[in-house]
């Protein structure tokens, strides 16, 4: 179950890393014309890059403190963080009349909730 946590957790972070780039370094306007991206439209380009980096950050939560074995803990919490960025995620979609990203988040948000289940529970790193 190790293994399968660690995989879990690295593709987690690739999809925060690649969310955490985009938000961060691409301008507003094409992320507001890309597919999916019409939910940054009404919102200040600040709160996006606001965004972005906290996927960053999020990327490096999910592997570096186990990898670097410095606070491993903090692997399932920010996966918990994860599921509350993945709730807001799915609110502004359906909002936004975007069921298929929201399914898509849905999935991200379970997986996450198999990080944070498996590192608090049976497979902590205190072990």
């Amino acid at each position: 179950m190790n293994l399968t946590l660690w995989i879990v957790a690295g593709l987690l972070a690739v999809v925060a890393l690649a969310g955490g780039i985009t938000k961060t370094f691409v301008p507003k306007a094409t992320l507001a014309a890309a597919p999916g991206g019409g939910w940054t439209e009404p919102i200040a380009p600040g709160l996006v890059k606001t965004l972005g980096v906290l996927e960053l950050l999020a990327a490096a939560g999910l592997i570096l403190p186990a990898a670097l074995g410095i606070a491993p803990i903090m692997v399932p919490v920010t996966a918990v963080c994860w599921v509350l960025l993945m709730v807001g995620a799915m609110i502004t979609h359906y909002r936004h009349g975007e069921p298929k990203l929201v399914t898509v988040n849905l999935v991200y948000l379970a997986l996450a909730v198999l990080v944070a289940w498996g590192r608090f529970g049976f497979e902590t790193f205190t072990a």
